[in-house]
């Protein structure tokens, strides 16, 4: 995976300056650089205004105590089609494009939200973490009786157990509570 990025971190620069000079050469340069500045105010008002939506959206599940599945990787697509659409180039806008439409966002969601979550997996196996592994509370605390930190909710065998570590006493002060 590194080799494919530093080759498109590489090759999409050079593809991008070929692909303005070939424009250049047919519509002349300040068409295309108006072409170019053209691309880059378009692609600036879909984010904004596709932004929006996912950010309503994305408080409309969040209010109805859903998990925001769909919501934040519409939200993450949006984000990175709209650094595509600032990159100056044709190649990044038709990128950004299709990472920002509402039409074509759903198509790329799934496959994109799959490579994702191989990603993730792959680097919790790297890191030593098992497969159920869900939080810093290590193999899967909430099945096994626990909140996701570890901690016994009161179901576990171990739950009369005083809890392990240093405790260290102290006082909580609020600086608001002051006059």
């Amino acid at each position: 995976m590194p080799l494919v990025l530093v080759l498109s971190f590489l090759l999409l620069p050079v593809l991008e300056i070929l692909l303005i000079v070939q424009v250049g050469q047919v519509l002349g340069g300040w068409p295309t650089a108006g072409l170019l500045a053209a691309g880059i105010l378009l692609g600036g008002w879909i984010v904004r205004r596709e932004g929006r939506r996912a950010w309503r959206a994305l408080n409309a599940a969040l209010s109805r105590g859903e998990l925001p599945e769909r919501e934040l990787g519409d939200a993450a697509l949006i984000m990175a089609g709209g650094v595509l659409l600032m990159v100056p180039g044709f190649l990044t806008d038709v990128l950004g494009l299709l990472l920002v439409v509402p039409v074509t966002r759903p198509l790329l969601r799934r496959p994109l939200g799959k490579v994702a979550s191989r990603r993730l997996a792959s680097v919790q196996a790297r890191a030593g973490f098992p497969p159920g592994m869900t939080g810093p509370g290590g193999f899967n605390a909430t099945a096994r009786g626990g909140d996701p930190f570890g901690r016994s909710t009161g179901t576990s065998a171990d739950a009369g157990r005083a809890p392990r570590g240093t405790v260290v006493q102290g006082e909580v002060i609020h600086d608001d509570d002051r006059p």
